[in-house]
């Protein structure tokens, strides 16, 4: 039970009527919220919105990631993943590669696979093509959802034609979702810095925006606890709220932290200190409580950590993506979670936590479980 009189004492009076009654947060209502000293108080206001949103309810997918290629034109900083072509490590799958791993399902009838990559300087519009139309010929009733808003930029660009025509090509070859990466950080002094090379926050809107415009729906992201401000975050969420107030295909947001052990990109102090935990529940909290019109917020347990995704269903998260089986990014970037997870897993760190799991689609519809 919330108290009126605990949250007037913490300055955020107002904050909790807005809460209570339903009403939209401003971004000052953000700032008040990251700078309260109290991080239960804020989480309490978020598990509140998302026991109103989702009661007890956690979800989950049974999916499989593909990472396709690990080259790329962008050469981000913060990026452990990427390589240049021809460097030790650096790999391109095959087509049939592809499809036997959507097919080797281990045992978990998959009912997703998500496919993203680098952004590689050769491989055509029509090899993704090719590759979503074997797995539909393979596997008919699995949802691909694939390629960041920063990939379809890429792919427009070595094609020669708009990101819209990539988009109508890529959902009439099966494409039925997309990813939220490739979002980092919106604010441009930062993103010249981190991500010079990839679509600009402008491009990445739009896509997102095209994409809602054909019935392909997306998640959303932000990388954050590197060397952005807390007024950058707080743009971030604003710019993602007003985009879905306009196209409305945001399925979830994904607060990504930023793992620093094996990346290019050097922190300041106050960023690898002990409160890094508090700051990755407290970004989760803000988070669920400024994006009013996204329905799902997920944990991440592949970059988060098991216990610590666990932690964020009591500070605003209701979901905690799925199976995975082969991540690289992360891995790459250092996250030690681990590979993947069995279903009885997920459904015991969901129940362990006091939650009840609720096995979804893509689209977050619930489906029979499978246990």
């Amino acid at each position: 039970m919330l108290n009126a009189d605990r949250y007037a004492m913490l300055g955020l009076g107002e904050i909790f009527d807005k809460v209570t009654a339903g009403e939209r947060l401003s971004i000052e209502d953000g700032e008040l919220l990251y700078n309260c000293p109290d991080i239960t108080a804020v989480g309490a206001l978020a598990h509140h919105v998302r026991t109103r949103m989702h009661g007890d309810r956690t979800y989950y997918v049974l999916n499989r990631q593909v990472n396709y290629t690990n080259i790329c034109v962008n050469g981000c900083l913060f990026c452990a993943f990427q390589r240049e072509r021809g460097q030790q490590g650096a790999y391109v799958m095959q087509p049939s590669d592809i499809v036997d791993r959507v097919l080797d399902d281990k045992g978990t009838p998959f009912t997703e696979v998500h496919i993203v990559g680098g952004c590689h300087p050769d491989l055509p519009l029509e090899w993704f093509e090719d590759v979503i139309r074997r797995i539909k010929q393979q596997r008919p009733e699995i949802v691909v959802k694939a390629f960041t808003a920063v990939e379809i930029a890429h792919f427009a660009t070595l094609a020669g034609i708009g990101t819209a025509e990539v988009l109508a090509r890529l959902k009439a070859a099966g494409l039925e979702s997309m990813p939220g990466g490739g979002a980092e950080i919106f604010a441009p002094r930062v993103r010249e810095r981190i991500c010079a090379r990839k679509a600009t926050a402008q491009e990445w809107l739009r896509i997102a925006g095209e994409a809602h415009g054909l019935g392909i729906t997306t998640n959303c992201t932000m990388l954050f606890g590197h060397i952005e401000s807390i007024d950058d975050r707080l743009d971030h969420l604003d710019r993602l709220r007003r985009q879905q107030d306009v196209s409305g295909g945001f399925n979830c947001f994904i607060p990504l932290p930023f793992l620093t052990e094996n990346s290019l990109l050097k922190l300041p102090e106050d960023r690898r200190g002990e409160h890094v935990g508090l700051d990755r529940l407290r970004t989760i909290a803000v988070s669920r409580l400024l994006l009013d019109n996204i329905p799902h917020i997920k944990a991440y347990w592949v970059m988060m950590g098991i216990k610590m995704a666990q932690t964020a269903l009591y500070f605003g998260a209701d979901d905690l993506d799925g199976t995975i089986v082969e991540e690289r990014i992360g891995q790459e970037a250092g996250a030690s979670s681990g590979q993947g997870l069995t279903i009885s897993s997920l459904r015991h760190m969901i129940t362990a936590s006091g939650f009840t799991p609720v096995q979804r689609d893509t689209h977050f519809n619930p489906v029979e479980a499978t246990l």
